[in-house]
């Protein structure tokens, strides 16, 4: 029964009496509000508590009545824009609940509950940098030792010396703060530390199990530490307890999508996007979900809704130019141009338009100003990337002066006996999605993705030497006895296993920057097959100075660099197959066109494999592939892409200069000095 303030009752009094019945008895209290606004119509403070009462009974739809009538008449009240934010979050309805909470935060700066909220609606959608940053806030206002508000301040203002100065102090005092912990991983994450974050996370879930924000950022950093396996894991137990979690399900989706697992990845981004239609970024990590899995067309109406949202947002309009076989319209090429005017137009979104507008142009035959839309692409992205053209050179001869036939001899019989992995290396843009499409068509092999375990593996060694900064990881793969080589190849087989979706024997690991540890391959994984994926040296090189590769391919971005580093790759490979033989098998990419049957049946003899015709027949395989061939890999080898290069010829001198030999042999390998000037 309701019990309606009396003449002689305050209001204060029944306004407590209501806020302690919501403890025990939300519908009562309910009631009791409702009495309250019969007397005093939209009272705050018990349309606030009528709003608690329904949320706590689980009708989120009547408390954002209530409260979107609450900031009608108290519009400059925090508090009211905080709860509808929240209400409005628990219906479903992120992108207005975002905007709720926005404002505020904008009232009063000082409440942590929507720095926490804000943080979690920019996990949803994908704005990890922002969410950061928003947790950082929560801490801080949340927080009264003011050594922690200190560094939480400098985090949020991206002042990172400050930060881990006044954490790494404020932890001598007290080193079980578990929100200090989580700072101070948060500074390992930014200098890209991921181990190092990885294993203060861990310290802090230690210590605070139910720290559910910590856990968030655990499960984030191994997944960014190429541990995807475990990031799952730690994503599985924060959705146990918050399913309709916005911020976990779009962690999970990323994952999903790093273990190759796309479908149930895009049925996670279909439902954010529901609850946030209007945000680009969403839509764009759906297009790729789809593009990689073979949803060319659902994938080019996501990036094209992307546009539609966010004009400026140049990595869509280039998402569209990576699938290969997308032409721009008339319209969308002015639209390009048009966003390439405007000056405020910030470097990353800048770049992206370069290198869209000029395969958009390349498409028209405009190769002039095509090639000129490129450079400039690559022009910026150089300035954001750190590569030494001399650096690498040097590592190539280190590695040639270790790899000796007798440094091999010495450890035969080194290694997990392991045969699956199928490794295809060689530069980026030489074919190897081609030759990973012909094989996974075979019943025997599955294909996976570039994995990056083996690099992983090379960064751990890197690690364990007294210097890491002087020394390469080959010096200490050197020291390694039979036991420790045999655990890094079953170390391998383990980490990839979550990439296996079948029960097929074999599986391909193309990740192309492999062919710089052959060596390490051979030694941990003796009895794993390698195969060289080479192209004509102008026409790879060209075709990935066209490419604007998301990470890791830094070399790519200048012509005299990647003339070098092709350079390096063939003297390397030379060597390799002086020192070991017959161990790698070599495809070339012109002669995989101008005669497929031969060299499939070469190259399946290789691996030990009988011939199926299905790998003649390796457009029909419908399987994800990632890579920027992916929809051209869906359709049978044509000839006319050989040569496209000659287009652009006239602007490819530094290019052909950097190759020198190189490019004169081709396909044969040059005499190589091993002396000679590493500046060319």
């Amino acid at each position: 029964m309701s019990i309606a303030p009396e003449p002689t009752t305050s209001l204060a009094s029944a306004l407590d009496h209501a806020s302690k019945l919501l403890r025990v008895d939300p519908a009562l209290a309910g009631e009791q509000a409702r009495e309250i606004l019969r007397v005093v119509a939209d009272h705050p403070n018990a349309m606030m508590l009528l709003a608690a009462s329904h949320g706590a009974r689980g009708e989120s739809a009547e408390a954002v009545k209530v409260l979107r009538r609450l900031v009608e008449t108290q519009p400059n009240s925090a508090v009211a824009h905080l709860e509808l934010g929240l209400a409005l979050g628990r219906l479903g309805q992120g992108e207005e609940a975002l905007a709720s909470l926005r404002r505020a935060v904008r009232l009063k700066p000082g409440l942590p509950k929507a720095w926490l909220a804000i943080g979690d609606h920019l996990s949803a959608v994908g704005d990890t940098r922002g969410a950061d940053e928003a947790y950082i806030w929560h801490i801080k206002h949340s927080n009264r030792d003011p050594g922690l508000m200190e560094a939480a301040a400098a985090l949020a203002e991206n002042q990172i010396p400050q930060a881990e100065l006044r954490l790494r102090e404020h932890l001598k005092k007290f080193p079980t703060d578990v929100a200090a912990i989580r700072m101070l991983a948060e500074v390992a994450a930014r200098l890209a530390r991921d181990d190092d974050a990885v294993n203060l996370l861990a310290r802090c879930l230690e210590l605070a199990p139910s720290f559910h924000a910590a856990r968030q950022n655990y499960a984030l950093v191994l997944n960014r530490a190429e541990r995807p396996a475990e990031a799952l894991v730690e994503v599985e137990k924060l959705l146990a307890m918050e399913p309709a979690h916005p911020g976990y399900r779009n962690l999970k989706a990323v994952i999903l999508c790093h273990v190759s697992d796309y479908e149930p990845a895009i049925k996670i981004y279909e439902g954010l996007l529901r609850e946030y239609p209007n945000h680009a970024k969403i839509w764009m990590s759906n297009g790729h979900a789809l593009k990689t899995a073979g949803h060319q067309d659902r994938a080019i109406q996501a990036y094209r809704r992307s546009i539609e949202l966010d004009p400026g947002f140049g990595e869509a309009y280039w998402s569209l130019a990576n699938l290969k076989t997308f032409r721009f319209s008339a319209e969308e090429i002015a639209q390009m141009r048009e966003q390439l005017a405007r000056p405020e137009l910030g470097s990353t979104h800048r770049h992206h338009f370069e290198f869209a507008l000029g395969k958009a142009l390349e498409d028209e035959a405009q190769y002039a100003e095509s090639f000129q839309h490129y450079l400039e692409g690559n022009t910026l992205r150089r300035k954001t990337v750190v590569f030494s053209a001399e650096e690498n050179h040097a590592r190539t001869g280190r590695a040639k002066s270790l790899f000796s036939r007798e440094f091999f001899e010495q450890r035969a019989g080194s290694g997990s006996s392991a045969a699956d992995p199928i490794f295809i290396v060689g530069l980026p843009r030489a074919g190897s999605t081609l030759i990973e499409q012909i094989l996974s068509s075979h019943s025997a092999v599955e294909g996976t993705m570039e994995l990056p375990e083996i690099i992983t593996i090379t960064r751990s060694l890197r690690k364990q030497a007294d210097d890491p900064q002087s020394t390469t990881y080959h010096e200490v793969l050197a020291t390694l006895g039979q036991a420790e080589l045999r655990e890094l190849g079953e170390r391998y087989i383990d980490r990839t296993r979550i990439h296996r979706k079948s029960d097929a024997p074999y599986f391909i690991d193309k990740m192309p920057n492999n062919f710089a540890h052959v060596g390490l391959i051979h030694l941990a994984l003796p009895n794993a097959k390698i195969i060289d994926a080479r192209r004509h040296p102008l026409a790879c090189c060209f075709s990935g100075f066209k490419q604007h590769f998301a990470r890791g391919q830094n070399f790519t971005y200048d012509l005299d660099d990647i003339g070098r580093y092709y350079r390096d790759y063939v003297e390397l490979m030379a060597h390799m197959d002086e020192v070991l033989p017959g161990r790698v098998h070599r495809v070339i990419y012109e002669n995989l066109v101008d005669d497929t049957e031969a060299e499939v049946r070469r190259l399946l003899d290789y691996c030990g494999l009988p011939f199926e015709e299905g790998c003649l027949r390796f457009f029909d395989n419908a399987r994800p592939v990632r890579t920027a061939s992916s929809e051209q890999v869906r359709q049978p080898i044509y000839r006319e892409g050989i040569d496209h290069w000659r287009n652009y010829e006239p602007w490819l001198g530094p290019l052909k200069q950097a190759l020198g030999s190189v490019l004169d042999s081709y396909p044969d390998v040059p005499e190589f000095n091993p002396s000679r000037d590493t500046s060319r």
